[in-house]
């Protein structure tokens, strides 16, 4: 049967149980992904999956491995599953996840990573667990310590691989299937496919079925994406103009680096915007914090960096700006694709500069896409913006005249 033509859960052959778990979350028919991916998973094939956020990629690993761990029992310290994650941001989403659709069975899963009391999840680890989601570091500090025994791992996923590579955690990843059985069944995961990858994933999988989704180049559907040109690399004062002529309420706004995070959080701060910030030397505490404020809405803007971002399960993002050009085509792809999703219409705003020229002409090579143009004025001076200048006087003379784009 071909998985392609499958309309239902109940099709891909998952158990009555598991889908009566779906559609109690909501969900009625399969995403592409979750139709190629689930009949394969379910027969034990390997699978390297390449899928953009937002397409329901970690229910098309979630489900099956409910199906396949129902048939067995795990000892204490002796889980069965192991799902590998970069962030601690998606190992919780992806926990999340598990948790929801395991409601009919007798699964139980762990989240190690780190930011969290060791001591608590080493008490959690004394109850038999079946499912361990996990980042790399915190797992092997686990394994090391002789907390936890990995020979009966029988199902391995490894999600959001071409992060992994950027985080450089794959080092990590490899000595820790070395740590497990050599005979396993492994499904990878990435939002992106490159020669990196592709040479990645043969350190893992064996003759895998490998299963493409989402043409990056369909973002031009559901999404207006326009490049705004700064003047004098006055970027912040753009940023507070796009946002202030375009009437933007809420969303996105992305930077290539945590200083960058830093100070466009504190700039929009002082020109009274509410502004959660997010990036990787934050608290897990702390970004929790920042989080929960977002999501909440009382908080306008999120500030984040790419890696920060990673995991974020916030839906109907209706903007996203990148204040700085991110620099390579595949990081745009996974920015922009916070918004328009589930047929819903987003706009997507990049503030460029004649040093961005060349990603941008790659982008819009790549997307098969022109992104307009939009004129945005920065004459006749007024007392508003003469007062922005002056609360901005001293992070221009801490960062010069311009932003630090490549710190």
């Amino acid at each position: 049967m071909d998985p392609i033509k499958l309309m239902t859960f109940y099709d891909l052959g998952l158990e009555e149980s598991t889908v009566k778990s779906v559609k109690d979350a909501g969900f009625i028919d399969p995403t592409p992904i979750q139709k190629k991916t689930i009949p394969l998973a379910l027969i034990g094939r390997d699978i390297m999956g390449i899928a953009n956020t937002g397409t329901g990629k970690t229910a098309s690993f979630i489900l099956p491995l409910i199906d396949i761990l129902n048939l067995g029992r795990s000892k204490a310290r002796m889980p069965r599953a192991l799902i590998l994650c970069p962030t601690r941001e998606l190992a919780t989403q992806v926990s999340n996840q598990f948790i929801k659709f395991s409601k009919n069975s007798n699964l139980s899963s762990l989240i190690l990573i780190g930011g969290e009391s060791f001591n608590d999840q080493e008490k959690a680890m004394e109850k038999s667990c079946d499912v361990i989601i996990a980042t790399p570091g915190r797992l092997i500090d686990f394994h090391d310590k002789g907390k936890l025994l990995l020979n009966s791992i029988k199902f391995l996923v490894i999600d959001e691989a071409d992060r992994m590579l950027d985080m450089g955690f794959i080092p990590d990843v490899i000595k820790i299937t070395k740590l497990i059985p050599r005979i396993r069944q492994t499904l990878f995961f990435s939002a992106t496919m490159n020669d990196d990858v592709k040479k990645t994933s043969k350190n893992f999988l064996i003759n895998p079925k490998e299963i493409i989704i989402d043409s990056p180049s369909n973002t031009a559907i559901t999404i207006e994406q326009y490049k705004i040109y700064h003047k004098h690399n006055n970027k912040i004062d753009t940023l507070n103009l796009l946002i202030n002529s375009e009437k933007i309420k809420s969303g996105f706004i992305f930077c290539n680096r945590k200083t960058n995070v830093d100070y466009v959080a504190s700039a929009l701060r002082k020109f009274n915007f509410n502004i959660s910030a997010l990036h990787g030397d934050m608290s897990q505490e702390k970004r929790k914090e920042m989080l929960n404020l977002f999501k909440s809405n009382k908080t306008d803007f999120l500030v984040c960096s790419d890696i920060a971002s990673r995991g974020i399960d916030i839906s109907s993002i209706p903007v996203v700006i990148n204040y700085d050009v991110p620099m390579n085509v595949d990081d745009y792809i996974h920015r922009i694709g916070r918004t328009g999703r589930a047929g819903h219409m987003g706009k997507a705003y990049s503030i460029v500069g004649i040093e961005d020229e060349k990603i941008i002409n790659s982008i819009e090579k790549f997307s098969k896409i022109k992104l307009s143009n939009l004129n945005i004025s920065h004459s006749s001076p007024n007392k508003d913006k003469d007062q922005d200048k002056k609360i901005l006087k001293k992070d221009i003379i801490a960062f010069g005249n311009h932003t630090p784009n490549f710190f």
